[in-house]
């Protein structure tokens, strides 16, 4: 029993071998010209943004607030992108609430946001105090400007509250 299932193995292998050895290599010539044909070189799609990346991007407002983040990109059955969604409130992911958004209304910023820093305010109240520390250690590192990235932006910027996204009618995934 054992000989009859070996000796159909290397039978049915033969076969399949035989049926390989039989297919006519393709021509080096011919392969080589339908590479050149069908590739573009990455220096064609220079100054285009990666999907994948500005999915995730954090969305401020004109004011430096954070309101939200990019969760899609909408486009149309051309590839023409034609909404964003961004997700506000929510905490990772739970609670949050859905707007979409026509592309032409966000905008791109490649610089990073310009933050002002904490400042102490006076509420009437009592006395503000501001504390300020020094280092002894040596002088503190020069900010450096970092490059921005060629194949993403840096944040996008659309010019609403937390509240006004909030109270837009909220975006839902039609199941067909």
């Amino acid at each position: 029993m054992l000989v009859k299932s070996v000796v159909a193995g290397i039978a049915g292998s033969a076969l399949l071998a035989s049926v390989a050895f039989a297919q006519t290599p393709t021509d080096k010539n011919n392969k080589a010209e339908m590479s050149t044909t069908t590739s573009v070189s990455s220096t064609s799609y220079q100054g285009n943004w990666r999907a994948s990346k500005v999915v995730g991007l954090s969305v401020y407002n004109d004011n430096n607030q954070s309101v939200g983040s990019i969760n899609d990109l909408l486009m149309d059955k051309s590839g023409d992108i034609k909404a964003v969604v961004i997700g506000v409130g929510g905490f990772l992911g739970v609670g949050e609430h859905l707007v979409a958004v026509p592309l032409d209304k966000v905008k791109f910023v490649n610089q990073p946001v310009a933050y002002t820093g904490a400042s102490a305010t006076n509420t009437g109240t009592g006395p503000t105090t501001t504390t300020t520390s020094t280092t002894t250690t040596g002088a503190a590192p020069a900010a450096t400007a970092s490059k921005p990235n060629p194949w993403y932006p840096d944040h996008a910027v659309f010019n609403a509250t937390k509240d006004e996204l909030k109270a837009m009618p909220e975006f839902k995934y039609a199941v067909e």
